[in-house]
């Protein structure tokens, strides 16, 4: 389980779907029997206390009319994308339930920064500039080989590394089927490996929840 503060007040806390039913205990033993209102993003408890908690279906899960139905959508199985990009790295995969079957990931060298002034900084920062662009476009062909294949077969793409960079792979017009599989959720993660990639799939199917305290 993780947690960190959120924006506007409260808390993110992540866990996994499998746990959703404990972590549900736990805050009625805190804070007392909830209310549960279906929301467009999951559930969403209302303890008498005041505290609340919005439960964040995973990506390609279906929000649930209930805990139950909740808790059975979070923890099926799915086949879910994954598009990791930073920089000149870039991992993508396919995860049938918390297993990888299809992965690859490709470094490509681009320049790191450089204090250099005048001239030399600008032919220095166009290179590096070239060098980034040829890599995000083998980023693109890269997902087109393996990803685009499965499309039709995916609940979810969840991606994660540099929006920026993400954001420029997909852009790619051969990718529009997979960009319109995208999940809001972008993952937090380094310089993508074959074992970020791995580790990528339990954060892919955490259920995330909002919580807030009486008060806050």
């Amino acid at each position: 389980m993780s947690s960190r503060p959120a924006a506007g007040g409260g808390r993110w806390v992540e866990i996994g779907p499998e746990r959703t039913v404990r972590w549900v205990a736990g805050f009625t033993d805190r804070h007392g029997p909830p209310s549960t209102t279906p929301q467009p993003y999951g559930l969403l408890l209302a303890a008498p206390d005041g505290a609340t908690a919005e439960l964040h279906a995973p990506p390609g899960a279906p929000a649930g009319g209930d805990l139950a139905a909740f808790v059975a959508a979070a923890t099926a199985p799915r086949r879910i994308g994954l598009l990791l990009a930073r920089k000149g790295a870039v991992a993508v995969g396919v995860a049938a339930g918390e297993e990888l079957t299809v992965s690859k990931v490709d470094t490509r060298y681009v320049q790191g920064r450089t204090a250099a002034g005048g001239w030399s900084q600008q032919r220095f920062a166009r290179r590096r500039d070239n060098q980034a662009k040829a890599a995000l476009g083998d980023a693109a062909d890269l997902a087109v080989r393996l990803l685009l294949p499965a499309a039709a077969t995916l609940a979810a793409l969840v991606c994660g590394g540099d929006r920026r960079a993400v954001d420029t792979v997909l852009a790619d017009r051969r990718l529009a089927p997979l960009a319109a599989l995208r999940a809001e959720r972008l993952l937090d993660v380094p310089e993508p490996r074959h074992a970020v990639l791995v580790d990528a799939i339990a954060a892919a199917r955490a259920v995330r929840i909002l919580v807030r305290e009486p008060g806050v």
